[in-house]
């Protein structure tokens, strides 16, 4: 894995994370997710679900991983977006994706997914990227499908009564499967 900071596009830089970035991850997850401070953004699962998105223990676990990755994304050494790469055969799974409210909307999610991208196929040798998407989530699903991720119909049930996972306001919520080919 590429644990060196690797500057891209100007600005970014890019490098794993490690168990020190904990809190500062999981505050940016739940801004740009839940809570009043994500409806600046247009990510907010605010109206979907309360209570959190992630917890420390739920990061941490990821950056321990030995099949995964927690990428995370500086500008000028502010934290501004993250994601998670998990290495799972011949395809990754993207997850835990967050860009900081006031920079939604700019392009930097654009720049991301594809230094995303380019990692699980170069680290991994991977040829195509899944993630799962709340299926309530048209406009965020329709980006995905901008970047060339296509629905496939295949649902998994939302952990309704598992608060790691939030307070769910609606009783019809589900994940569906997005996947990418990676060439």
């Amino acid at each position: 894995m590429d644990t060196v900071p690797r500057p891209t596009s100007g600005e970014l830089t890019y490098r794993d994370a490690d168990t020190g970035d904990v809190d500062a991850l999981v505050a940016l997850i739940e801004s740009a997710y839940r809570g009043d401070a994500s409806r600046a953004g247009w990510t907010t699962e605010a109206d979907l679900l309360e209570g959190q998105r992630t917890d420390p223990r739920g990061v941490a676990e990821v950056i321990e991983s030995p099949t995964s990755r927690l990428l995370t994304v500086e500008r000028d050494g502010e934290l501004v977006a993250c994601c998670q790469l998990a290495h799972r055969g011949d395809h990754a799974y993207f997850g835990m994706f967050a860009v900081i409210p006031a920079q939604q909307g700019a392009g930097l999610g654009k720049e991301i997914i594809a230094e995303a991208e380019r990692a699980a196929r170069e680290t991994w040798g991977a040829r195509e990227m899944h993630m799962t998407v709340i299926s309530a989530r048209e406009e965020l699903i329709a980006w995905y499908e901008r970047r060339g991720y296509r629905r496939t119909g295949k649902m998994t049930p939302f952990p309704y009564g598992d608060e790691r996972f939030g307070i769910p306001q609606r009783d019809d919520l589900e994940f569906e499967l997005l996947v990418k080919e990676l060439g």
